[in-house]
Formats: structure tokens, C-alpha cells, sequence
């Protein structure tokens, strides 16, 4: 077969950037292939990820006709977020008064973002989507990529991209390396619900030993976040739901009332991942796969969507100009664009991520001058906020403090 896109995963970024290109430009041929099954693809299930989105990505999703097959009451507004650091009742305080807008950004479960993107995606003419489909192996030319799968077929195309996560197989098999940052750390992650309204506010708590974030839904439930070291992992998941829904009510303060748990506990190992470069020879890496980052300043998603805009503005320019779309200088300036964005944002936030659980006291009384000084000094708090509602320049994207992988 030789379509003209391949795309290896088919994942929100790998969907995304499939939708993108094959909308805009009928004629190209794009075949997506994913491991999973087509029943996971199609109607995948809640596994405890609420993705904090910017506008930026909510108008990317918009663009692409994504937004409006969400369920209406699966988006919870991010109105307030506040910072808290230790057993400190400061907090560094972030809203969006001021910018003509009814939020900072907007909560939406991962599982319904998928969803979403793979029915757009099926009714797209010019675009396959072959499930339960593993890649072997991975080749380029100068004139085409070679993808072959387990079943022995070979995709030829102008264009391979992968998507296949941060532990992408098939950026090792075209050998760029990757920076990795292993956090020794699990995410514990799961819904509740409480007493006392949230009022549209998300919390950050730097605790000792362990981060909590209480992310607002709709109604009296929030997302709940749990980062701890891996040797707590189990402990945490395999708590009593009597004992665990006292231990975050307590480790909240009772900020919300009484707490209960919702749905189940699920796990998740923190490893930040960035490669080294974004392209090879007629090969892109888009979402996890170039950038994994870190879900505490929540930029992972984000991150991801404008990357696949950036490659697919690249594609389209290049077809409606009758230029080769895996020409190497297209792919350079993808990477020159993306890499500018994502490589200060992924080692910013691998320094915060030090900092904040970092609890020897040097650095206890760090966290607490950052929060101050960046709280009561408005320049500083103003530039914050723009890029934490930012919506137009996708070369200075930062999402909401608070999200996650």
C-alpha cells in the first residue's frame, strides 16, 4: 500500500494530527496504525485522566469539529487556581479577571477527548485507521518511508509520523535518543465527590513528601491528584476507600466538606521524556512521542495538539504549493517551531517539579519566597497569566497550572 501520511499511533495526538490533514486537503491519502483494538479505539474507557485544556487547544479542537461531539456537561470550567505549599495557609492565587474570559482553562475527561477524536476521524473519507495493527519495523530514504507490521504488509509513504507515545518503539527504530527524566515518583489518580461546592477553583498543594491537586468538575466532584513516591504506590491504590477518603479530606483540610470516592484509583509512573530532535530523514515526531512531560504544570496534552497544528500547517502549505510534504526543510522548520516551544517548558518544569519536592529546608523556605514574590509582584503574576489563558500565538503556549498526563 502507499498512502502518502503515515501515522504510527492512535492516540489524541496521532488523531489530531490524522483529522488535521485530511480534512484540509481531500486528496492526500492517510492511513493511521494503532495496536489497540477497535472497540478501545471507538468507545474508550474513563481511566481516571482529566485533561486541563487552553483555549489555544480548545480552538484547535473547535477547528478540527472535535469540541462539539463532547458531552456538554463533560467540560468543567477552570475558574480560579490557587498554589499552596506545605502546611502554609498562603497560596499563590491565579484567576481571570481582567482578559474577557469566563475561565483559565477547561477540565475534560481523556477518555472523552479520544472518543471524540476518533468519531470526527471516522468520518473522514480520506483517512484509514487500521486497529489491532503492531509496526515491526521502521526504514527511510530519500524518497519514501517504509512502515511494516506484524502481518508482514508494507506502508510506503512521502511521510512517516509516529505518535506512539513517550516510549515510542519507532522513534528508537529510526535511532533519535531522547532526554529522559525518571521522577521515581507514581501518579495516583481518581474522581470524588464532596459536600461543599469548589466554586470553579483548582488547588495545587506542594505537601511534604507528597503533591495533591484538587481539580473542579461539574457539580460537587473533582479530579483528584495524587503525586507520591513509587514506593507508596500500592498503599495509596489498595487504601480502604473508608481510610483514603479521610486521608485526602484531612490532607485538603476539609476545604470541601466530607470527600468520597467516586470511581476507581488508577497508577501511573512519572517519567518526563524529550527527544533529542523532531525529525529524520521524511519521519516527524508529534505528542508524547517527541515531548512527555511532567502532569504538574499539565502542558503533556497541550503540548501535543499544538505540535501536530505546527506539522500539519507544514503538510498542507507544501501540497497546496506542490512541494514535497516530506521535504527536510519542512521538517526542520517543524522542529525549529515546536522544539523552541517545548525544550524551555519541558527543563522549566523538571526544575519546579525539584524544587517543590524537595523538602530539606533550603528549599522548604524557597517555595515559600517563589510563591510570595511571584504573588505580590504584579508584572511577574501578569505575564503568568496570559500564558495560562493563552489563545493565539502557539509559540507561547503554557496551559493551566493544573492537570495531567
Amino acid at each position: 500500500m502507499k498512502p502518502d501520511i503515515v501515522i504510527v499511533g492512535g492516540g489524541p495526538a496521532g488523531l489530531s494530527f490524522a483529522c488535521s490533514v485530511a480534512k484540509a486537503i481531500n486528496k492526500l491519502h492517510v492511513v493511521l496504525l494503532e495496536r489497540q483494538s477497535l472497540p478501545s479505539l471507538s468507545d474508550p474507557a474513563f481511566d481516571g485522566r482529566d485533561i486541563a485544556l487552553t483555549h489555544l487547544s480548545v480552538r484547535i479542537l473547535k477547528q478540527l469539529g472535535v469540541w462539539a461531539r463532547l458531552p456538554v456537561d463533560s467540560v468543567s470550567p477552570i475558574k480560579e487556581a490557587k498554589v499552596l505549599n506545605g502546611n502554609s495557609p498562603y497560596s499563590l492565587n491565579f484567576d481571570a479577571r481582567g482578559e474577557s474570559l469566563d475561565a483559565l482553562g477547561y477540565l475534560v475527561s481523556n477518555h472523552h477527548i479520544r472518543k471524540a477524536l476518533f468519531d470526527e476521524a471516522q468520518n473522514i473519507d480520506n483517512l484509514e485507521i487500521l486497529a489491532d495493527t503492531v509496526v515491526t519495523s521502521v526504514t527511510t530514504s530519500e524518497t519514501n518511508g517504509s512502515v511494516v507490521v506484524a502481518d508482514e504488509r508494507n506502508f510506503e509513504a512521502s511521510l512517516v509520523v509516529a505518535a506512539d507515545s513517550r516510549f515510542s518503539e519507532t522513534r528508537r527504530m529510526l535511532g533519535i535518543p531522547a532526554l529522559m527524566q525518571d521522577f521515581g515518583r507514581a501518579c495516583i489518580v481518581c474522581r470524588m465527590e464532596h459536600d461543599d461546592p469548589h466554586d470553579g477553583v483548582a488547588f495545587e498543594c506542594f505537601h511534604y513528601g507528597r503533591t495533591l491537586a484538587i481539580l473542579p468538575l461539574n457539580g460537587n466532584q473533582s479530579s483528584i491528584v495524587i503525586t507520591a513516591p513509587m514506593t507508596e504506590q500500592h498503599s495509596i491504590v489498595e487504601m480502604s476507600q473508608a481510610r483514603f477518603n479521610l486521608d485526602v479530606q484531612m490532607r485538603f483540610e476539609s476545604r470541601l466538606g466530607e470527600m468520597r470516592l467516586v470511581t476507581e484509583r488508577f497508577a501511573y509512573p512519572l517519567v518526563g521524556v524529550h527527544a533529542q530532535k523532531f525529525f529524520a530523514t521524511r519521519f516527524a515526531l508529534i505528542g508524547d512521542a517527541a515531548v512527555g512531560m511532567h502532569p504538574v504544570t499539565a502542558h503533556g496534552f497541550n503540548l501535543g495538539l499544538s505540535g501536530q497544528e505546527i506539522l500539519a500547517k507544514e503538510v498542507i502549505k507544501a501540497v497546496r504549493e506542490g512541494t514535497d510534504i516530506g521535504d527536510s526543510r519542512l521538517l526542520k522548520r517543524f522542529e525549529r517551531m515546536h522544539m523552541r516551544t517545548t525544550r524551555p517548558i519541558y527543563h522549566g518544569t523538571n526544575e519546579i517539579v525539584r524544587m517543590f519536592t524537595d523538602d530539606r529546608l533550603p528549599a522548604k523556605l524557597l517555595r515559600n519566597l517563589t510563591l510570595r514574590m511571584v504573588n505580590n509582584f504584579p508584572p511577574i503574576k501578569q505575564v503568568i497569566r496570559h500564558k495560562l489563558i493563552e489563545s493565539r500565538n502557539h509559540n507561547s503556549i503554557l496551559s493551566p497550572l493544573f492537570g495531567q498526563l
